[in-house]
Parts: C-alpha cells; structure tokens; sequence
C-alpha cells in the first residue's frame, strides 16, 4: 500500500467523522442559532475538509465544501442569521459530501456525479434567496438524486470507517492496565507452576503464558503510533522559520514509519521540535555564508529514526556550520562554568556537551528563537526523564549531529531482577551492559581502592562500583565471597552495582510511585513481583548521580579537582612510582588522564619518543630517566598524560599508585625537577612538570647537536 493510499483512507476517515459531527451540529444549531462555538466547530470542519480535499486533488469535494466554507463563513461573521432554508442547504451539503466520500472509498475517485443545484443552493442563501423550496423538474437531476442516501443504494461501506474506528485514548490506556495486572497475574502463576508436578496444570498454565504475551503484544501495537504524527509538522516549522531568517533550508526525513508508544511520543514532541528550530535559526548559514565556504545556498536538515537494540534511535543533522570547540572552551570559561586549567584539560566531547549546561549558549546575537542560553538544557531533562540520552557531535564549516536515544515504551518493559540487603529490585534491560561474577579469593582481591573508593579493573578499564545496600542504607546479608557486579550505562559512563544476588530477567509492568516517594532520585517506579511483592524501580542515572559514581552531567562540570597555587591548602594528588625506589606524585589538577599503551605504539620522531594519541602525536617523558633513577621499561607502558604551556605529552611510570588529598608542605627543593614533601606520612618527590619537560629538551637538543 502505498503512502498516497495511507493519506487518502486517513482522509476518508477523519472526514466521514467531521460529516457525521456536522450533522448533529447542525441540528442542534438550528436550535440555539446564537451558539458561537458551535458555529465555529463547523466552520473549522468544513475548512479541513474544502483543504485537504484540495490538496489530494478531489475537485468536486472541494468546489462543494467551499462554497458551504463560505455561507458558514458569513454565519460566522454575523453578516447572516440561520433559517432553515440555511440550515437545509448546509445539511444538503453534508449529504453531497459523504456521497462523494463513498465514491472515494469505493473506486478511489470522484464519479460523474451532478452537484451543480447543491452549490446552487448554497450560493442563493448566500445571496440571501432560497431555491431549495421549488420542486425539482420532473425527469431532471434534482439536487436529491445528488444528495440524498438513495445515492448511497449498493454502497457496502458507506461510511467510511468499516475498515478502521477511533477509540478514546482513555479506553485504550484502561485496557493496557488491565493487560498489565494479566501479566502480573501470569507471573505469579509461572513461578507456582515451577513447584507443581500436575502435567494438566502446567500445560494450561503455558497456554495462558502463551495468550497472555499475545494479547500484550496486541495492545501495545494499538498504543504505537509512527513519528511521523511528529515530524508531519516540522515542514510547516522549517519552511517558515527559514523564510523569517532569510535563508534556504530543505528538510529530509527518513523512518517516519517508526513506531513508538503515544506516551514517548507526547514527551519528545516539544523537544524535537525546539531542537529543529535551533538547527534552523542557528546551524544552517545564511545563503551568502554558505556562498563563501563553497556551499549551496540550500542549507539540508535531515531527520533519521530507526530501531536499535529494543530503543530508537533519532538522528538529526544538519550541515551548517558547525560548533566551534574553541568557541565553547571560551564561552564555559566565560559563564563560570569551569576554570581556565579544567577546560584546557576537557576533551573535545566533553566541551560539546557543555551546550546543554543551563544558560549556556555560542550564538553571536539574540534572536526571538536561538541565543537567550534557554533550551537545550530543558530538551536534555526532558528525554533523560524518560529514560533516554542525548549526544552531540559537530565539526567547524561541516554542520552538528544529535542522536538520541528512546526506549520503545515505559508501560511494560524487560528488566533484570536482582536482591539486595533482602529486598528484590528490578533495574530496566536499557541500561543494562553485562553482569560480573566474581568467585572466591578473586571477589576479595579484585576490588581496589582509589581515595577510598571502589573500583573493578574491567579488561583494562577502571570501572567505578557502588554497593547498593549502602547507597540505600539496607541491612547487609553474610558475605558469601562471591561479587556480584551489574555493569550499567548511565549517560555516556559505565559502572558497576554491587548486589547480593542476581536473580533473573522478565517482563514488568511499570508502575508510577505514590505522592510521598515520587521526589526520591533513586527510584523510576514500582511493580509486583510473581510473589506478590512489590519491588521498586531503580534510576540508574539518579542512583549513579547519587552514589557520585559518575558526573550529575556531562554539561554541568564543575571545579571537582583542588587547586594547587596555594601549596599550603589540602589538595589532590596522584600518586605513582618513577623507578625502582620511591614514591612520587603529582598534583590532580596537572593530570588531564590515566592511559596504558603497549610498547609496540610507542614510535621515534627525530631523538624523542612520541605516541599517536587521539588524532595527535603526544611526546613521551619517562620520568624516572630523566631523574637517573634505575627503571624497567614495561608493557603495556603506563602514562600520566598532561600539559604545559599548552602543549600535551605523557609522562611515562612505572606503577599508578593512589590518588589522596590532603595539606602538603615543601620541605625541601631536589633540583628543578623535583621537590620534597610527607605525604601519607612517607617522603615523596613532587613532580615539576614544567622542569621535567624543560629537562626532556634540553636532552633532545644535546643529542640533536
């Protein structure tokens, strides 16, 4: 079926159902003629019905309803009072309509039909006659051989709606919650049926397991609706928004078709929508803009939703100009939103995401659509809160992409149930990773400490851990030596969730908290599980927000690392080894992040050692050479990469110890590259970096020379 077929029967529908209203209306009218609402209802319908037709290019549908749009125009207006004989004429209109309807539906086009006396009718009302008092001529075409239910004869359908109906979005919801407490029901009976020996019993109770699953199926299907409902309306957006800005911009789309629950629907509407405004005000470049950078003039905002592993995902890209890195560097260190040294140690996805920081903003000047810093903050809250993400990425002269994520629905979803401090908890399947067993001595030994916090080295990667029985202050059970580790997605971070037991997956019917616990960030909502119990949804981003596992947000970086001017104030350092004696370390706020390479990547530019990092050749310093400390080259090679006088490079250890804060004192001076200090009550060299580095030159230009 093609998609000119899908708008024609959407049309016969809504129309038919405007008919059937304009009927009621009109009688009704006839009653109280003073009803203003009334009167402008049916306007609005016969409006809809003289446009659409128009556009799909029935002609006599539209000559009819405009002419009966123009009558109820002066009715509208109070030029006109209604008689009957208006009345008539307007109820003759409705007849010829649906006529035309039924030929529609039937044949696909309009028939030989006559119904030059209906729009004659309603042309002399309109001039204030009344012709619809004479009697037709015998033998002749009169208008109720045009209009009236004996043209209907042998018409099958008629009324436009034997293949679909409207339901009330109420009834639908009351049925899906009706469907949700079957699906409770049938949990509770699989897990009675695991003890049960009875064949029957179990047979009957997989068949309900059978229908039941089914039937859910079924009425989801009924409460997804394509984004297209969506994007139907960004044309109009575009297209007069760029008019306003003086600009050309062509909008493309792609998986209108995909299908989404009306809830996610209604709550990514708004953002959606702000979102193309901002594309279009401030991404595409005027058309003499574009000119100079080699550009058409027409500026493409395309928009892409798919599904991906049980979420959609929508792209919107635009090829305009770009967010300039340096330019949102500049803006955070500008609004306070991080210091100087932090934003020169921020990635490049880091800085980007900074556009989502509340009152931030790149836009030169202040429009009534684009640069008040309002917006995509809100746009980000809004598809978190149900339970999604938001990415961008963009290149200077090239144009910005955003990807976000949605889950299909939030009335029932697969979740994984795991216990904790005796209670059952179930975390949504979406932002679940993988699951870590660890057994015996390897659960004791595997989990490592970093300034008292506890992380798991998960094939290399440091992964930061939470124990869900502290963060929510449960009684901890008898430790068995077994760890249990949840790997979750929250944002863009991944972390572990320590819990007691992990029990199995299957699907829940979400249920909203109550008043009193709405407001906690831990929890997303309620359900009852196969026992009857009820188990609480755990917020993976709120839990991890909570248990400060990852950043409150990406956009919201704030100064987390001490400041080092004042020697004489507490303070973070890493702490590591540069030999084979010694401790050494280096302030927090020097350090932009912990990497490993494998030896093999390490490669020569003239006398020094370099890496290829992130795009860039980063220098190698191996701290312990250059402070003559006997040292084993490893692999894979452990580096401290940071910067100086804005360039970056990686200070090669041999072991990353710890990181510690507290007051440290200079005691003594060991030369520009190091000085002394006690902490964590041992002597320990603090690194210069910027005399380590002058040192490494100072080497190269001797064996350069």
């Amino acid at each position: 079926m093609g998609e000119m077929d899908d708008i024609v029967r959407e049309f016969i529908v809504e129309s038919t159902e405007g008919l059937d209203q304009l009927d009621r209306d009109l009688v009704e009218l006839e009653k109280d003629p003073s009803d203003g609402d009334r009167l402008a209802r049916i306007f609005r319908v016969a409006h809809t019905i003289k446009g659409t037709s128009g556009v799909l290019g029935f002609g006599k549908m539209e000559a009819v309803a405009h002419v009966g749009e123009n009558l109820l125009s002066q009715l509208r207006d109070r030029k006109l009072m209604l008689t009957q004989g208006i009345t008539s004429a307007l109820l003759g209109m409705v007849d010829a309509l649906r006529t035309l309807l039924a030929d529609i539906e039937q044949s696909g086009t309009e028939r030989q039909r006559d119904y030059s006396m209906v729009i004659a009718n309603l042309s002399a009302q309109l001039a204030g006659g009344n012709i619809a008092a004479a009697a037709p001529p015998t033998g002749a075409s009169a208008p109720t051989a045009a209009v009236n239910r004996e043209a209907q004869t042998g018409n099958s359908s008629g009324d436009g709606t034997a293949s679909s109906i409207r339901v009330d979005v109420g009834l639908i919801d009351k049925v899906m919650t009706l469907v949700g407490e079957l699906v409770l029901a049938r949990n509770q009976i699989l897990q009675f049926t695991a003890s049960e020996q009875d064949a029957s019993f179990t047979g009957a109770a997989q068949r309900l397991n059978l229908i039941t699953t089914e039937l859910q199926e079924a009425v989801m299907k009924t409460r997804m609706q394509p984004i297209g409902n969506v994007w139907n309306k960004l044309p109009r957006v575009v297209r007069d928004l760029a008019a306003g800005c003086g600009k050309h911009v062509r909008i493309e789309m792609e998986g209108s078709d995909t299908e989404l629950d009306k809830t996610i629907i209604e709550a990514i509407k708004d953002p959606l929508t702000h979102i193309v405004r901002n594309a279009v005000d401030h991404g595409i470049e005027s058309p003499e803009k574009r000119r100079a950078a080699g550009k058409p003039e027409e500026g493409v905002l395309r928009l892409r939703a798919y599904h991906e592993g049980g979420q959609v995902n929508i792209e919107i890209t635009d090829d305009g100009g770009g967010i300039s890195v340096e330019a949102v560097r500049e803006r955070a260190k500008q609004r306070g939103l991080v210091s100087a040294d932090q934003a020169a140690r921020m990635s490049d996805r880091e800085l980007m995401a900074m556009i989502f920081a509340p009152g931030f903003s790149t836009a030169e000047k202040v429009t009534n659509v684009s640069g008040r810093g309002v917006g995509m903050d809100v746009v980000k809250t809004n598809i978190e809160r149900i339970g999604g993400s938001v990415d961008v990425q963009s290149a200077p002269g090239v144009g910005t992409a955003l990807k976000i994520k949605i889950p299909l629905t939030l009335a029932i979803i697969p979740a994984l149930v795991a216990t904790s401090g005796g209670e059952q908890f179930a975390i949504p399947q979406v932002s679940l990773v993988e699951l870590v067993r660890l057994d015996g001595e390897q659960g004791a030994s595997a989990i490592e400490s970093i300034q008292g916090a506890p992380v798991y080295r998960l094939r290399g990667n440091l992964l930061p851990l939470l124990y869900l029985d502290r963060e929510l202050r449960l009684r901890g059970r008898e430790k068995s030596g077994a760890v249990n580790i949840v790997v979750l997605q929250a944002d863009d971070r991944q972390f572990g969730m320590v819990v007691d037991e992990i029990n199995d997956t299957e699907e829940i019917v979400v249920k909203p908290l109550g008043k009193l616990l709405k407001g906690l960030p831990c929890f997303a909502g309620a359900t009852i599980m196969g026992d009857g119990r009820v188990a609480l949804i755990l917020d993976v981003m709120g839990l991890a927000q909570r248990a400060q596992v990852v950043a409150e947000s990406r956009a919201k970086v704030t100064a987390a690392s001490a400041k080092t001017e004042d020697a004489s104030k507490r303070s973070a350092w890493l702490l590591f080894r540069a030999g084979e004696e010694g401790c050494m370390a280096m302030p927090l706020a020097d350090v932009a992040r912990l990497e490993e390479f494998a030896a093999a990547k390490i490669e020569h530019s003239g006398a020094r050692e370099v890496v290829q990092y992130r795009g860039d050749i980063l220098p190698l310093v191996r701290v312990a050479e250059v402070l003559g400390k006997k040292s084993q080259r490893r692999d894979p090679v452990q580096v401290v990469v940071s910067s100086c006088n804005g360039r970056s490079f990686a200070l090669v250890v041999d072991e990353i110890q710890d990181i510690t804060e507290q007051e440290v004192r200079v005691q003594d001076a060991n030369g520009d590259e190091t000085r002394a200090a006690i902490i964590q009550e041992r002597v320990t060299d603090l690194a210069n970096v910027e005399g380590l580095l002058a040192a490494v030159e100072r080497a190269t230009a001797m064996v350069s020379a």
